[in-house]
């Protein structure tokens, strides 16, 4: 069993809570969800199996908190999606995920690849070029698993403009993963 340092857990207390205020826009609460985090974490220590690394572990604590709290505020109202059938789209699927073909190279191989240490830095690196807006929808759709009709209720965006903004969040992650990879 390998231990995590404290300055370990505080560069990971500090990324959560930088995640968690770009989807809440409070301080307060990002911290009071990131101690619920983290405090539901050592509480089920015994259940962590260690078949992720244990920062992956503690930002899916986070993330089904941040989930947790906003559909419990009843902040969304789901209605069917609208799709624009006039968009053509040949780097994503039709989930908005990325395209296996259109992937960076050097994501291709296994999957120890994507979740080294190494490309979690240069994917943050990549995120915080975004502007905001944009790496809070494409967190919101990619990390959190947010539906469009959700997302589009929590932004106030139309779905146009919210399919536009992950469009051009992914082409500029894109760009920016393979040229720094």
């Amino acid at each position: 069993m390998t231990t995590i340092s404290e300055r370990e857990l505080e560069q990971i207390r500090a990324q959560m809570l930088r995640f968690a205020e770009l989807q809440l826009h409070h301080t307060d609460l990002a911290e009071d969800l990131v101690q619920e985090a983290f405090l539901s974490a050592f509480k089920n220590l015994a259940n962590f199996k260690h078949q992720a690394a244990f920062k992956t572990w503690v930002f899916a604590i986070l993330k089904n908190k941040i989930i947790d709290y906003l559909r419990q505020k009843g902040r969304f109202v789901l209605e069917s999606e609208v799709e624009d059938e006039n968009a053509t789209n040949h780097f994503f699927d039709e989930t908005g995920h990325w395209k296996i073909d259109y992937y960076p190279s050097e994501l291709q191989g296994e999957e120890e690849t994507v979740y080294s240490d190494e490309f979690w830095l240069i994917f943050e690196t990549c995120l915080t070029c975004l502007p905001a807006k944009h790496a809070k929808i494409f967190m919101m759709r990619e990390f959190l698993e947010l539906s469009s009709e959700e997302i589009c209720q929590e932004t106030h965006l139309t779905s146009s403009n919210l399919h536009t903004t992950l469009y051009r969040a992914r082409l500029q992650l894109q760009n920016c993963l393979s040229k720094k990879l």
